[in-house]
């Protein structure tokens, strides 16, 4: 199957498998190692992507359906100077992450919800967070980054790009 899609602003064209899963394809064909497997069950979310502003789990999603999509992987958080998104930053700054393996699955989730609610509570943002499994941090420190990186949205630079 031939496969066109804009992936972190560029421009792909692949031709895989029906099989192929978003994971497989944006690790193997695309590079992009910050998208992890783990349960390949979509009950963990170390493979969250955007896909035109939804996070999904590419671990179940077929290839297929993001042709003619928006795909935004942990890759293209940063400015291309490599400025950290304000997500990127807060969970540096607070520590919300030890191992690291959830990291990016928790920092997309993080930037869908900012875009959708960019001053949430507590507990909204614990219903967000709810479908990444972090077997490290004990979910505070991620709680404190992502309140922080709402913070850092309200600044007048965003991932090195005015507001």
């Amino acid at each position: 199957m031939d496969l066109e899609f804009d992936l972190n602003g560029s421009p792909e064209r692949h031709s895989v498998p029906t099989s192929t899963t978003v994971l497989d394809l944006l690790r193997n064909n695309c590079g992009k190692r910050g998208v992890r497997g783990s349960c390949e069950r979509s009950v963990c979310g170390a493979c969250t992507v955007l896909i035109d502003d939804v996070p999904v789990a590419a671990c179940s999603t077929f290839a297929f359906e993001i042709d003619g999509t928006r795909v935004e992987t942990v890759e293209g958080l940063a400015a291309k100077d490599g400025t950290l998104s304000a997500q990127q930053q807060a969970f540096r700054e607070c520590g919300g992450f030890q191992c690291g393996f959830c990291t990016s699955g928790m920092l997309m989730l993080t930037t869908a919800l900012l875009r959708e609610s960019p001053e949430p509570d507590r507990e909204e943002i614990r219903e967000w967070i709810s479908s990444n499994t972090c077997r490290c941090t004990g979910y505070e420190m991620i709680l404190e980054s992502v309140e922080r990186a709402a913070e850092l949205g309200r600044t007048p630079q965003t991932n090195g790009e005015p507001q």
